[in-house]
């Protein structure tokens, strides 16, 4: 009778949930919770300070477009020229609380107007072409950090006093000392003009037609990507890695840990289903900070590179005191770093509900 009854207990029950379904419950709970809201509400003081920042900055560097202009010219501009020029950018010589409200209506409407140093290109078109390039560049860029930085920190670890713990894993450290534009430099003259194996600047070859559905062009295009990606990723591992490690080291001496060994679990299993899937749950905490590192990493790369990016777009337009161009950049990198941290909290909630 007392099998019948737990038999007919587990058909009024069912199946226990898959993790599909476990997750999706768990985000829809997040969605009810006062902790999402909580969080929404820090991130929208977090930006709104930002972009205050980034207009009182832009405005404290020395100088202004017609300026800056003017000096290109060195005073040989007609002066009359020069009137209809401060008359076309009307905004530079607006009092400071009029550029203000004009700031915050463009980033509402997404409207920053004509480029000052590619005008009249709009700056919505200048960073849109340059936007794709960066995350062309920093998305493998990104992944290849995460999983090349868990594995080797999970290896480091399960393997203490191998060769891969100590050879590999203070040279990715010692690497990552140094700053960004450094490796790439290096890998500029080694790489590009000593071996001449890879191109050093430029993300496609000019000589070839710009056209995505080509082959020819995409192949360019990620000849021309394999200095930069792996320079910041080179620079950006060794924290990553070292992190994950200790992490790693830290789950290892955890009764379940001695428990699965103990019941003769294979070694792949303890190392990745148990020990490495609680192990990388504080390293989520740091991903914001390291999506910021990627991201800065790739804005100096391009730099060295001449690589069409926001970091080069940006570089051009501090030198023109473009405040349109570095304004809607500036906003770009705060948007994308404040999500990403966004990303991260309901990602961390999800695999551990005791966080919210």
């Amino acid at each position: 009778m007392t099998a019948i009854a737990d038999q007919r207990a587990k058909e009024k029950t069912g199946p226990p949930p898959s993790l599909s379904v476990k997750l999706l419950n768990g985000l829809l709970a997040l969605l009810r919770s006062e902790f999402l809201r909580r969080r929404l509400v820090v991130y929208l003081i977090a930006g709104f300070t930002s972009i205050t920042l980034i207009f009182l900055l832009i405005r404290l560097m020395p100088g202004d477009p017609v300026q800056v202009m003017f000096a290109q010219y060195q005073g040989r501009i007609d002066s009359r020229a020069f009137e209809a020029i401060k008359r076309q950018f009307s905004f530079v010589a607006a009092p400071l609380h009029e550029q203000y409200l004009s700031y915050l209506t463009s980033i509402v409407t997404l409207d920053f107007g004509p480029s000052i140093s590619s005008y009249p290109i709009p700056v919505s078109q200048i960073v849109a072409t340059s936007l794709r390039w960066t995350l062309i560049l920093v998305t493998p860029a990104f992944m290849m950090y995460f999983v090349i930085g868990t594995l080797l920190g999970v290896l480091a670890a399960w393997r203490r006093s191998s060769r891969i713990d100590t050879v590999l894993l203070p040279i990715s450290i010692s690497l990552g000392a140094f700053p960004y534009f450094w490796i790439a430099l290096l890998a500029v003259y080694f790489f590009g003009f000593q071996l001449d194996i890879f191109p050093t600047s430029h993300a496609w070859d000019t000589a070839i037609k710009q056209n995505w559905s080509s082959p020819e062009y995409m192949s360019s295009v990620i000849y021309h990507m394999i200095m930069p990606l792996f320079s910041i990723v080179l620079t950006s591992l060794g924290s990553f890695m070292l992190g994950m490690r200790n992490n790693m080291i830290g789950v290892l001496s955890q009764d379940y840990i001695v428990m699965a060994e103990a019941k003769g679990l294979a070694d792949r299993r303890i190392m990745f289903t148990y020990a490495a899937r609680n192990a990388i749950l504080p390293s989520l905490t740091a991903f914001p900070m390291a999506l910021g590192f990627v991201i800065a990493g790739a804005l100096f790369t391009e730099i060295v590179f001449s690589y069409p990016g926001m970091g080069y777009t940006l570089l051009r337009a501090i030198f023109t005191r473009d405040y349109p161009t570095m304004q809607a950049i500036f906003l770009m990198i705060t948007v994308i770093v404040l999500l990403g941290n966004f990303i991260v909290d309901i990602s961390y909630t999800l695999l551990d509900p005791r966080a919210r």
